[in-house]
């Protein structure tokens, strides 16, 4: 016959298909019922034990590599922000070595946090469910010598059983070959039986006493390690979660030593450039954020930045008053329409174009015209009332030393009411976006030292008819992007 492989024979192949179809043959009767199984509650309890610890000790191997691999991540992105930080810090900038020292550390200690986690954690839990896979196979191992121990057991009983019925045919021949037999012959054919018999059970017997043996030093080493090792998980579960907190113990004291020397050389900066190289936006107040040293863009159209003050300085006529004769000019009570001369218009002054005429109509809209007092015995003159529009000063778009008009369905401190005569899309969280149209109700700054050149305070009058909120909706926005209406 040909050889098979390396140490394998037919005979030892037999062998193991033989042991192999007898188990399958016990445990069929064992399950029917027809031949009993030898059960060890206690074994069974360890069994148990054994397959939850397993269990246990595999899912905190799975999420202590997640935790590892989390670490790694955390490395990553802290040593990306780091470079960041390196990069946008100008060479010229006090601490700049200071940064780069940090840096360099940084990445040291995350290296070193890790590695001591692979090290005091992970092998250390690689370990010990190393010793796992040895027990399971043994104790598998014992679960087939059991059913070949119940197996030659069961065997061993049968030819016991067999052993009083060949005695009763050793007494009594029935075939008829031992009658036929002469007497001197029937005695060695019943010796023979009885040998043949006697071999058999022998035989029995003896691979009884081998699976037994096999079978019991299986047992009670298993028996001994069983419980040896379930009572280990706990001081194994303390050492590991004690040294994972240790470890984070001292790299969070080490990563907060550098944060403080990374906010100290960060502080050092900001005190020696916060007036000379460029300025430092103040801390806004809680109820209204403030724009700093920010001036506002002009409106799409070109319109030119305006404020309510440049109105106010030379007294000049508004161009609508030149337009035509006695145009704009307001009528004394004692003074009859028909009294205006056409010589009151200037020589050499021609009319100004239309939209002249409308913008100066605008800019005229929400002041008050003064209004020209006489005597009640004065009499009435026929020379033109020449009225001067002089508009008062005014303190965050209020006039001053006026008081802010209250109503009750205006937010506190309304003032005036404008209109967005473009689209403004907000820069910042504190500013209020506009669209051509909307109707802001202009409020005073909490702080008026906030308030920044050509920018105002409000609300969207929709935003505070619906909701009566000021703090969630008001924001500050372009004076020249707006027209005031009231």
């Amino acid at each position: 016959m040909a050889e098979m492989g390396k140490g394998v024979t037919a005979g030892k192949i037999a062998s193991n298909m033989q042991k192999k179809l007898t188990r399958a043959q016990e445990k069929v009767l064992q399950k029917l019922g027809k031949a009993d199984e030898t059960k060890d509650e206690q074994f069974e309890q360890c069994v148990q034990n054994f397959n939850k610890q397993l269990t246990e000790g595999t899912k905190l191997q799975k999420d202590l590599r997640t935790y590892l691999a989390s670490v790694k991540a955390m490395h990553e992105a802290s040593k990306k922000l780091t470079e960041c930080l390196q990069e946008v810090y100008e060479p010229e900038w006090p601490g700049r070595d200071d940064t780069n020292k940090i840096a360099e550390n940084n990445d040291l200690l995350w290296v070193d946090f890790h590695q001591k986690l692979v090290d005091q954690a992970l092998l250390t839990m690689d370990t010990y469910l190393g010793q796992f896979p040895d027990i399971k196979s043994r104790i598998a191992k014992r679960g087939r010598k059991l059913v070949d121990y119940d197996s030659a057991r069961h065997h061993f009983e049968s030819l016991q059983t067999a052993k009083k019925k060949d005695e009763t045919k050793i007494a009594k021949p029935v075939s008829l070959l031992e009658k036929a037999a002469p007497q001197w012959c029937q005695g060695k054919l019943q010796a023979h039986l009885v040998a043949q018999t006697n071999l058999l059970r022998n035989q029995a017997e003896e691979e009884l006493v081998k699976a037994q043996k096999v079978f019991e030093e299986m047992n009670l080493d298993l028996q001994e390690e069983l419980p040896s090792l379930w009572n280990s998980r706990v001081g194994f579960y303390v050492n590991t979660f004690q040294s994972i907190a240790g470890l984070e113990e001292n790299f969070h004291k080490e990563m907060s030593k550098l944060n403080q020397n990374l906010n100290d050389v960060l502080t050092s900066l900001d005190k020696q450039y916060s007036s000379n190289a460029f300025p430092i936006k103040a801390q806004p107040s809680d109820s209204a954020p403030a724009k700093a040293n920010k001036s506002p863009s002009p409106p799409p159209d070109g319109t030119p930045i305006t404020s309510p003050e440049i109105k106010t300085v030379n007294h000049e006529l508004e161009p609508s008053s030149l337009e035509t004769p006695g145009a704009g000019i307001p009528k004394s009570p004692s003074q009859p329409a028909e009294t205006a001369p056409a010589s009151a218009e200037p020589a050499g002054t021609e009319a100004p174009p239309a939209s002249a005429e409308a913008s100066g109509t605008e800019a005229a809209a929400g002041a008050e015209a003064p209004k020209t007092e006489t005597d009640s015995g004065s009499a009435p003159t026929s020379l033109p009332a020449v009225v001067v529009e002089t508009f008062p000063a005014t303190v965050n778009g209020t006039e001053e030393g006026s008081a802010p008009s209250e109503r009750a369905d205006m937010p506190p401190g309304f003032l005036f009411k404008v209109q967005a005569m473009h689209d403004y899309a907000a820069t910042d969280s504190d500013e209020l976006p506009l669209k051509a149209g909307d109707v802001v109700l202009v409020i005073p700054f909490d702080n008026p030292d906030e308030q920044d050149e050509g920018w105002l305070m409000g609300v969207k009058e929709a935003d505070w008819l619906q909701h009566k909120e000021l703090d969630q909706s008001r924001g500050v926005f372009p004076e020249n992007f707006t027209e005031r209406v009231q």
